[in-house]
């Protein structure tokens, strides 16, 4: 029986290419959206993976969303918290409501889900936790207070929640994806995408099934001595 592997934010982006990846390395594999039901049932056309519908930023859902996804599919063995949001605005105009729903989905959301989870996965002394965080959480952004402290908070918390799991068979893990050729990014005028292509020493954005791969190398057994890793995809614009 293949392992169960639950994407949040699977059914568009990166978390889409995270999702198809994990099925084609033999996962069986369930994506939560939030919202875009359009999209998220197309995506269940095309690829037959199948999508569930809650917000991340709400623990209640989260719980009975993961009894759904464990009902139909079985115990899952790999979370990938990928999704996220953004609420761009400079610090002395942005509202408390911004800082809130940014903080409630990238920071909170990968508690809400990886809590639940948490004691299955050490009674079975096994688990992956793979956290998709951001270039920005490492270095900032201007404009993205907001999205910056929830994405290095996303890095700490894999610091921490590493230590914890080790001894149960459980990695935790956290990618930080540079500027990636999504539909956000490239909706972005010309001008201003050639201007952060020009900041990336590859001379190129990065491709969503590059971020995948990385995720399914982690989830792997193959994996199990990396645990608490920062692993940067940036194409070199930001080292640590």
């Amino acid at each position: 029986m293949s392992k169960v592997a639950l994407v949040t934010g699977g059914s568009r982006g990166i978390g889409a290419a995270i999702s198809i990846a994990l099925k084609e390395a033999g996962y069986s594999v369930a994506a939560n959206y939030a919202g875009n039901d359009e999209a998220a049932q197309k995506f269940k056309a095309e690829t037959g993976i199948p999508v569930y519908k809650w917000s991340v930023a709400d623990y209640d859902a989260c719980e009975a969303g993961i009894k759904q996804v464990e009902a139909d599919l079985g115990p899952v063995s790999v979370l990938v918290n990928n999704a996220g949001i953004t609420r761009d605005s400079m610090f002395h105009k942005m509202t408390r409501e911004q800082w809130k729903e940014v903080i409630d989905t990238n920071l909170n959301g990968a508690f809400n889900m990886t809590h639940p989870l948490w004691s299955g996965m050490r009674d079975r002394k096994f688990g992956r936790v793979i956290t998709i965080s951001s270039i920005n959480g490492q270095k900032g952004q201007a404009g993205q207070a907001n999205y910056s402290a929830s994405k290095a908070g996303d890095i700490g918390f894999t610091k921490a929640l590493a230590q914890e799991g080790a001894r149960a068979g459980i990695t935790v893990n956290v990618i930080c994806p540079g500027y990636i050729a999504t539909e956000m990014v490239m909706a972005v005028p010309e001008k201003v995408r050639e201007s952060i292509i020009a900041q990336i020493p590859v001379s190129r954005l990065g491709e969503p099934e590059e971020i995948a791969r990385c995720v399914v190398f982690l989830a792997s057994e193959q994996s199990g001595f990396i645990t608490g890793a920062t692993l940067s995809a940036n194409g070199g614009q930001y080292f640590v």
